[in-house]
């Protein structure tokens, strides 16, 4: 089904802004047309009877690593966005590190966009990047499209990505300000911990790389943070929240009305640190996956509507690199690779817990797309919005297999775990790229720069 064909979608259950409703998508020209009733009549015979099957509006991830140019051994555009298709997700945003250069001009972000070219299977935006020393690139940056800026507080694990500082933040806020998108944070900042001697001594340990990375380091960076968003009232967004210890200080800033948006991750919710064994480094990641009470809390917070929603933070690594053979957490790349899987990840724990199919929406495409500036267009089934689709059916439980994952690596910590909704199909602007396990019309994705 090319876009430029008018087709119809008909279901029992579309994932519309006012709920779950039947009736009928009619499709022109890559756009979501008009809306009908379920027993209404869409011209033509080009219609797609899915009975009751969902039909939601495609997923949106907006913190991803695609690492391309020049770690492409590690992922890449063609990989990454078939995983991303095959996961129900139609618009992702990349992270503008592990890739080389790293993203943090306007020169870099020109070198990412033709590394894409054709490559795209999905949407893809980018977020530049803030490093001490490029503060009169920013402006350029941003201005040729780049979706916002990405700092770290803490090592970045990538030499040309250096850590900031507070007064590179400040500077770096006046001119988001300006123009009016968002400073992402990975927020913790490093101090010295007795663990960390306790990690050397026993490297394989999970019980020691948490221990290595404790609350206090997220605490103390979203408090500056939240100061830096009151002072200069720019827009802050913190990324993968993995901590309770920080949800009242996160409440009391938007009771304060102060620009701040919060994700946290499908892993952070699916997995608790006491079932991750020694040398298990498929679970590394930063901030490190902490124990049930925190996920219990941050399930929380989701729920009442403290975080914004939800990512996956997909970031893969070589079985070298990820230290597979040594199980060395104190050297294995810190990432959790599992784009294709967010869906049925956090479906299979959400359900558990009462959370309408609904939530979906609000979680995975409107907040996302609002937080990128999409959401006149995307993240919804509504007239005029593009026709960026998934069908799935929620119902089905399956167990991961390795043969399943599509991203280059077959590292994943959700492998042999049961999760919960399979895709079915998923279309970019109308076109079915994505059919139960088939891939149609590739590169039928495009860069997003605003």
């Amino acid at each position: 089904m090319l876009s430029h064909k008018p087709f119809s979608i008909k279901s029992l259950r579309l994932g519309l802004p006012e709920g779950i409703r039947p009736g009928i998508l009619l499709i022109r020209a890559g756009k979501i047309e008009s809306i009908l009733p379920y027993d209404g009549h869409a011209e033509g015979n080009n219609q797609l009877d899915i009975g009751d099957a969902l039909v939601f509006p495609g997923l949106i991830d907006c913190h991803v690593h695609l690492n391309e140019p020049g770690r492409t051994n590690w992922e890449g555009f063609d990989t990454g966005t078939r995983a991303a298709a095959a996961g129900g997700i139609t618009t992702l945003v990349d992270m503008p590190l592990n890739s080389s250069p790293v993203t943090i001009s306007e020169a870099a972000l020109q070198q990412k966009i033709q590394a894409s070219e054709g490559k795209l299977h999905v949407n893809c935006g980018f977020w530049g990047g803030i490093v001490p020393g490029n503060t009169d690139k920013l402006d350029a940056l941003l201005s040729a499209g780049a979706s916002g800026l990405k700092a770290f507080l803490s090592n970045s694990g990538i030499d040309e990505f250096p850590n900031s500082g507070e007064e590179d933040l400040r500077k770096a806020l006046l001119i988001l300000k300006k123009h009016n998108k968002p400073l992402l944070v990975h927020c913790e900042i490093e101090s010295p911990h007795p663990a960390q001697e306790e990690l050397k001594k026993n490297p394989r340990s999970h019980q020691a790389w948490l221990a290595s990375r404790p609350d206090d380091w997220e605490v103390n960076a979203i408090a500056m943070l939240i100061k830096l968003c009151r002072e200069t009232g720019a827009r802050c967004h913190i990324v993968h929240l993995a901590t309770k210890e920080a949800l009242p200080l996160i409440r009391d800033a938007k009771k304060e009305g102060l620009p701040l948006t919060v994700e946290t991750c499908t892993h952070y919710l699916f997995f608790d640190a006491d079932a991750i064994g020694d040398g298990q480094v498929e679970y590394k990641c930063a901030p490190p996956i902490r124990k049930k009470d925190t996920q219990d809390a941050l399930w929380e917070a989701l729920k009442d509507g403290t975080l914004d929603f939800l990512a996956s933070d997909h970031s893969p690594a070589p079985p070298d690199v990820k230290q597979l053979e040594s199980g060395d957490f104190s050297k294995a790349w810190g990432g959790i690779a599992g784009v294709q899987f967010s869906l049925p990840a956090f479906w299979a724990k959400a359900s558990e817990r009462g959370f309408e199919m609904d939530s979906i929406l609000k979680y995975w495409a409107e907040g996302p797309a609002a937080f990128i500036g999409t959401g006149d267009r995307k993240g919804k089934l509504a007239p005029g919005y593009d026709a960026d689709i998934m069908i799935w059916n929620p119902d089905e439980e399956w167990t991961l297999q390795e043969s399943y994952i599509l991203h280059r690596h077959k590292i994943c910590p959700y492998t042999g775990k049961t999760l919960r909704g399979r895709v079915m199909k998923t279309f970019v602007s109308g076109q079915l790229v994505y059919d139960s396990g088939t891939f149609l019309h590739l590169a039928a994705g495009e860069a997003i720069l605003q």
